[in-house]
């Protein structure tokens, strides 16, 4: 899908967003908000940028992961190690509804905007951050990165094959859960904004977000006191559920209960396991998984993948391909979703990123900017804010901007 630059309000229309982020956490997060219509202005170091903006694949000069992260975003570069800098932040953030920092605890603060500060002198405004560990306990100073936060939060512990070691998952998924967190508290700020006029000081941390999502694992290992053994792509309370080999491939078989594990065997035509006391409940199926896994591989190796996924979706059970990411964005439903869309980057030609996935039938995410050039709406931001021509360029020279 292309997607052409939209006029059509989206549901954060008429927010302003400061956004001080750098990398993933923090630029994802306002890329979520501009997508729903905020008007996010993000400030860069002049000359250098943001640092995504030289990593990753370069194509025609312009980075492809950077894309991934900022669309929807004017570009004002501001040196904020000097005081004209640290100015220009002050006036922008009093006509701002949110700021988005991702820093270290401790930097704002020493650029004179601690929370104290900033409760003070702007009242309404929502103030969103990511770190690390959070801003208080010991670890509070520590640098974090998406690695260190998926082996600290217990979230590589459960995953990998029982036989080997912890495994990370492949995205960043720390920075990017943190990013949704915020981006929710940020919504939940300004709706009771609304009702109280007060801003307030949200703050998610790499580790937290990943410890929130451990979801049955930590509701077990509570009830039990026992550490969740890994099962690799075997699910450590349900059996028979996971990867099973057919006659070209494997096919993920997911019946997350006992009438769909019934709706599965008849499928298979092997609904007489049920009578064998080995398999006749989940918790006897769990003793005697590798002897239920030899049984249905026998069967499941008969037939294609999509013979399979034909058939057992046909007979409702939960099932589909393992997809390589070529095949993900290739398949029609994915398609139908929209969830491959083209920026149009003028003179860097059209550059695909990842879609929407939240879907509003009133007021939908949209591309209202393409991905900003460095420094590229500097002058037109500081014009809005009362700058004269002479004023912006005395500012460029002195490399403020």
């Amino acid at each position: 899908m292309s997607a052409s630059q939209s006029h059509m309000a989206g549901s954060l229309d008429g927010i302003r967003v400061i956004d001080l982020t750098r990398v993933i956490s923090g630029p994802f997060c306002t890329q979520i908000l501009g997508d729903h219509g905020a008007e996010v202005i993000k400030i860069e170091p002049p000359g250098r940028g943001d640092v995504l903006r030289v990593q990753g694949n370069i194509v025609n000069g312009f980075s492809w992961y950077f894309a991934q992260f900022n669309r929807n975003k004017r570009s004002l570069t501001l040196d904020l190690r000097s005081d004209e800098g640290k100015a220009i932040l002050c006036r922008l953030l009093e006509e701002a509804d949110v700021l988005v920092e991702n820093f270290r605890p401790g930097v704002m603060a020493k650029m004179g905007l601690d929370d104290e500060t900033l409760r003070k002198r702007y009242p309404r405004l929502v103030v969103g951050r990511i770190n690390g560990f959070g801003s208080s306990g010991p670890y509070r100073d520590r640098p974090a990165y998406d690695f260190i936060a998926q082996a600290m939060s217990g979230f590589m512990g459960v995953n990998g094959p029982s036989d080997g070691e912890p495994m990370r998952a492949a995205p960043p998924i720390s920075d990017m859960v943190a990013s949704q967190n915020l981006a929710f508290g940020v919504c939940a700020a300004l709706v009771r904004r609304e009702r109280s006029g007060q801003g307030d000081i949200v703050e998610t941390a790499l580790t937290n977000g990943l410890i929130s999502m451990m979801g049955y694992l930590a509701a077990e290992f509570f009830a039990t006191g026992q550490v969740p053994a890994r099962t690799g792509n075997d699910h450590p309370m349900l059996y028979p559920y996971g990867l099973f080999k057919a006659n070209d491939g494997e096919v993920a078989i997911a019946p997350s209960n006992d009438i769909m594990v019934e709706r599965l065997l008849e499928a298979l035509d092997m609904l007489h396991l049920l009578e064998d006391e080995r398999f006749s409940d989940n918790a006897r199926r769990m003793a005697n998984r590798e002897a239920l896994r030899e049984i249905l591989t026998g069967v499941t190796e008969r037939r294609s993948v999509d013979e399979w996924i034909e058939h057992l979706n046909r007979a409702g059970v939960p099932c589909g391909r393992v997809y390589s990411l070529r095949e993900t964005f290739e398949d029609p439903q994915v398609q139908a979703q929209h969830m491959k869309i083209e920026l149009d980057q003028g003179e860097f030609g059209r550059v695909p990123t990842t879609g929407f996935p939240v879907k509003m039938s009133e007021a939908p995410a949209a591309v209202h900017h393409s991905v900003p050039r460095l420094g590229e709406h500097s002058r037109e931001v500081l014009l809005e804010l009362g700058f004269d021509e002479a004023e912006v360029d005395a500012l460029h020279e002195q490399g403020v901007i």
